[in-house]
């Protein structure tokens, strides 16, 4: 499955009092891996909507394994695991420097059409967001 890597700094105001990156900003990470995944795949968000297309989250699930800390390079890995009808569902993995996995988790996303209910995105885009998938 084609997979999509970016690397980021753990900000200070991204960490508690221990220097700790804070449970939530791992769910910003995701959302900017995913990001990346559209705009790697040539349609980001912008053109997206442009097209009267809206994302939403609909299920958001994470595993914490190991703490990230300020001023640590974090990975984020994302994969398009589904894309059909209305559905997109993505996987991440977050790594340190070392390589050790700090998180894993997964979003489920309903696409709405310009009358916000849902609907499926054409066969054209979901080929090109699916492109690299084994088997293609």
């Amino acid at each position: 499955m084609a997979t999509v890597s970016f690397t980021l700094t753990v900000r200070y105001a991204e960490t508690d009092a221990q220097g700790i990156a804070h449970h939530s900003s791992y769910l910003i990470w995701f959302e900017e891996g995913r990001s990346e995944y559209l705009r790697q795949k040539q349609f980001p968000y912008s053109r997206m909507e442009e097209l009267g297309y809206i994302v939403v989250v609909a299920e958001a699930e994470l595993k914490y394994r190991a703490p990230a800390f300020y001023e640590d390079r974090v990975t984020v890995e994302t994969t398009l695991e589904r894309a059909k009808n209305y559905l997109l569902e993505f996987r991440y993995r977050a790594r340190n420097q070392k390589g050790e996995l700090l998180a894993e988790g997964r979003t489920l996303h309903v696409v709405l059409g310009s009358e916000r209910k849902p609907t499926s995105l054409p066969a054209d885009i979901v080929a090109l967001l699916d492109a690299g998938k084994e088997g293609e």
